[in-house]
């Protein structure tokens, strides 16, 4: 048995060498860039769906993605290790709670909508700083630093100038 296993990961190397596509998750909406030949030409077209199931199961590993076309839902099922597929993009993460979301079948409309997932961007890091008399805000961002003035001695400094 571990001779299949061994087999199979090193097939899956093999044709995984040369592709990487982004983690995606159930719920997440996807655009599949397809190599489609017609006669001798050779052509890219993309299927943008919402991503219904996934199937982790070796060189086996398929993922289903429904989309409505025209007012008809259409449902795909891809190989993650076609050699159809150019590259997958991720456009947006959806919020789901179910590894399977086949209950979206039955649902058309705004009750098919799926949330999307919060993602939170680079925490800003603030340092107090004590610089002569006023307290600054030193904010990090990056390479890039920023000093905002306290609101406090802001407040002060106005309201010296109102009573003079």
């Amino acid at each position: 048995m571990n001779i299949l296993k061994d087999f199979e990961n090193n097939q899956i190397k093999e044709i995984s060498k040369n592709k990487s596509y982004p983690t995606f998750y159930a719920g997440d909406t996807l655009k599949i860039h397809l190599k489609i030949k017609e006669g001798e030409k050779e052509r890219i077209q993309i299927f943008e769906g919402i991503c219904i199931a996934i199937k982790n199961a070796g060189i086996n590993s398929a993922f289903t993605t429904r989309k409505i076309s025209y007012g008809e839902g259409v449902e795909r099922v891809f190989p993650y290790y076609s050699p159809n597929i150019e590259k997958i993009e991720l456009v947006k993460s959806g919020s789901v709670r179910r590894s399977k979301l086949y209950f979206l079948r039955e649902r058309s409309g705004k009750s098919a909508r799926i949330s999307e997932k919060n993602k939170f961007v680079k925490t800003k890091n603030v340092n107090q700083e004590k610089i002569g008399n006023s307290s600054v805000s030193k904010i990090n961002e990056d390479s890039e630093s920023k000093i905002v003035k306290d609101q406090d001695q802001i407040k002060n400094d106005s309201g010296q100038k109102n009573k003079s």
